[in-house]
């Protein structure tokens, strides 16, 4: 499916949109559909988005095309869901990809690597850039379609039971943590541990991990990871704008009429702008509850920093020197990364460092 065709089948949520839709012939048939989610219920914020899709598809199809979200662990473990997709099991899953970095690190472009994009530019890459069509021909070798499915926003960098002070304290700390950054993480001596978003309190709590990072302060909180471990370091350095999407077998894919390919189209749209309002509506007061708890909230100090930019283009080079599928993402992903941040540091950085720092009267 080509970029424009796509854009111009889903506007984003308006009412346009959903206009573009034609009547619900009488003849339509009745599909239906399982949906397989990475994430518990209880996060209404990243969960919820499947909702979202899901209610939006049976919408715009008059109730004849209709997909039952499952969440986490009730069908497949939350970090298998890419593979019940790909199997046929479920035909149609809402996950991170970074989860499948085991498989190939290429994965990871499609949520989020090291350094990378905010939210705003990896919806450019995908949308006006070449990430939906470098991404589709990726996904197309595993059978699978994907769509644009929410994404957090820059997320903190997590829960720790004792204060990073130093790169000596992140040797032999055991950190959850996702995707590329935990590669990365291994050159400092951090021993990174995969695990889903409804195993991670137990662990913490339990002393089988160290340390934790998740999303953010509205999730955080509903997680309560903050019983259990009381330094909230910033920023997720690793996730600058994390990107979830939704799978689709392409099988399945195929055998649907346009109409309800249209839908899924644009309900995808509409689910990936409500997720980022969601996060950017809730975080603050959320940040707010949780130092009313006695947190200690604390940035990662410059050459903590410093040393993970070192580590993460180490990394980078390393696996594009070895991986052809790795390299040919990320040179243009990291061409369109610099440009961004060219015109980010004139404009939004500029505005953003001056004006969000004083508070108005």
């Amino acid at each position: 499916m080509e970029r424009r065709s796509f854009l111009k089948k889903a506007s984003v949520g308006t009412a346009a949109g959903v206009a573009a839709l034609p009547a619900m012939a009488a003849d339509a048939p009745t599909v239906n559909w399982r949906l397989a989610s990475s994430f518990p219920k209880s996060l209404d914020t990243i969960y919820g988005a499947a909702e979202v899709f899901c209610n939006r598809v049976k919408e715009l199809t008059d109730g004849k095309f209709v997909i039952r979200p499952f969440a986490g662990g009730e069908i497949v473990p939350g970090t298998q869901v890419l593979d019940a997709v790909q199997s046929g099991t479920v035909e149609i899953g809402h996950s991170a990809s970074y989860y499948y970095f085991g498989k190939d690190p290429t994965f990871a472009f499609d949520t989020a690597v090291p350094f990378g994009l905010t939210s705003r530019q990896q919806t450019a890459w995908m949308l006006h850039g070449n990430g939906m069509k470098l991404m589709r021909e990726f996904f197309a070798e595993y059978n699978v379609v994907n769509f644009l499915g929410g994404n957090t926003g820059t997320q903190m960098g997590g829960w720790f039971r004792k204060e990073v002070k130093t790169v000596e304290d992140l040797k032999g700390l055991k950190f959850r943590v996702g995707g590329f950054a935990g590669k990365v993480l291994t050159k400092l001596g951090t021993v990174p541990q995969q695990i889903a978003g409804g195993d991670i309190y137990p662990a913490l709590e339990k002393g089988t991990i160290d340390a934790a990072e998740w999303v953010g302060p509205y999730d955080d909180e509903k997680l309560g990871f903050y019983k259990v471990a009381k330094v909230y370091h910033y920023p997720g350095w690793w996730e600058g704008g994390a990107q979830l999407s939704f799978y689709v077998g392409k099988k399945e894919w195929d055998k649907l009429p346009k109409q309800f390919q249209h839908a899924i189209e644009v309900a995808s749209f509409e689910a990936h702008v409500d997720m980022q309002a969601k996060y950017d509506a809730k975080n603050p007061a959320a940040l707010g509850r949780l130092l009313q708890n006695k947190i200690s909230l604390k940035p990662f100090p410059q050459p903590v920093m410093e040393a993970c930019f070192k580590a993460a283009q180490e990394t980078f080079t390393e696996e594009a020197a070895k991986n052809p599928k790795f390299k040919k993402v990320y040179d243009d992903w990291v061409a369109f990364r610099n440009n961004q941040g060219q015109w980010f540091n004139v404009a939004e950085q500029s505005f953003a460092r001056f004006s969000m720092a004083r508070p108005l009267k």
